[in-house]
């Protein structure tokens, strides 16, 4: 699989939470740090600065409902954002976390698969 976005982020919207998955490629080396956010705007604000600061161009986002507004918003500015829905991208089967969700939210919008 041929990596399309070499700087891209994860993420797993509910309602008080936000879990992302940071996924930087560069020079065959792999950063893939998962950090939990809080979704008060101030919060998602702190997401959107540490986003920026590692130069992510893209975003995946997977949510139930309304919650995704909000991180929409605040991100579109400075990333390409997608809403993916969670159906399409179901993991084989097993235990669900959200931090596993978010990695593999990270996974999938990096490569082309």
């Amino acid at each position: 699989m041929e990596v399309i976005y070499k700087r891209c982020c994860g993420l797993d919207v509910h309602k008080e939470i936000v879990v992302a998955c940071l996924l930087v490629r560069e020079g065959g080396k792999v950063l893939k740090e998962i950090r939990t956010f809080l979704t008060m705007t101030v919060d998602l604000v702190v997401l959107h600065g540490w986003l920026k600061a590692h130069q992510v161009t893209h975003v995946a986002m997977e949510s139930t409902g309304i919650y995704w507004r909000p991180v929409f918003n605040l991100l579109e500015e400075d990333s390409k954002i997608l809403l993916v829905n969670a159906a399409h991208i179901k993991r084989v089967p097993g235990r669900k976390t959200d931090v596993k969700d978010c990695g593999w939210i990270a996974d999938l919008l990096s490569l082309d698969c």
